[in-house]
């Protein structure tokens, strides 16, 4: 019961809990691309600071690093995919940005291999965020910080943000079959790895994270094969 009652940084552990659940649910609340990005980046420094919060031990600082690279990765190719799709459809709005996209590609007005990329940067970033081969690298790392952060951070919310961008954003990626062959072929990858990874842990909390891991490759193979429904349910009794 007074798991950390005694420790130093008892009110910032709340205040960095509370900033963090306010950036979830900003994210979650997003209408346009714009919003999503600015709650997007706040989420990873949420992150950043609760991997660290025990920050005089060397292995949180160098985890809190490491998870923060990673998602910077992800975040510049969300960005750019972001600006790649307002220069094709003149919208950040998500409903005009569909319905512009579709009669975009519909009529055959714009080059496909642009689409495609554009399309696969903003999966980028989802990509990092929920822990997806190649960019899975920090979610065991995450392990270092506070028990209540490790649940926070990799049972339920804050790796499911990937997984909600791509079903908030899947009537783009539905138009290019392309994208969702590698979005299927990523989970089942992920799906795979995350399982075999979590088989040999010795420490119980990176096993968690690498069977997290794998059923998020669960729910990007839905996803993938366009199964929003079945993704989002599994997500939601996951966690």
């Amino acid at each position: 019961d007074n798991y950390m009652a005694h420790d130093r940084g008892y009110l910032r552990f709340f205040a960095y809990m509370s900033f963090s659940n306010t950036s979830m649910l900003g994210l979650v609340t997003s209408s346009n691309l714009i919003q999503i990005y600015f709650f997007w980046e706040l989420v990873g420094m949420c992150s950043y600071l609760l991997i660290g919060f025990w920050f005089t031990r060397p292995i949180a600082a160098n985890a809190c690093q490491k998870a923060f690279v990673t998602n910077r990765v992800g975040d510049f190719g969300l960005l750019l995919g972001i600006l790649g799709f307002y220069w094709i459809t003149g919208s950040l709005e998500f409903r005009d940005l569909f319905e512009i996209f579709n009669n975009v590609v519909y009529n055959n007005e714009v080059n496909f291999l642009f689409v495609t990329l554009c399309a696969f940067l903003l999966f980028a970033g989802a990509i990092a965020k929920s822990a997806q081969f190649p960019l899975h690298v920090w979610l065991p790392d995450a392990m270092e910080g506070p028990t209540p952060i490790s649940a926070l951070i990799h049972a339920a919310t804050m790796v499911a943000a990937g997984i909600f961008l791509v079903a908030r954003l899947l009537p783009l990626f539905i138009v290019i079959p392309f994208i969702m062959n590698i979005i299927a072929f990523i989970g089942i990858i992920t799906l795979f790895l995350g399982a075999t990874f979590a088989l040999v842990q010795k420490d119980i909390k990176r096993g968690l994270a690498y069977s997290t891991m794998s059923q998020l490759g669960y729910m990007m193979l839905a996803l993938g094969m366009g199964s929003y429904r079945a993704a989002l349910f599994h997500l939601i009794t996951h966690a």
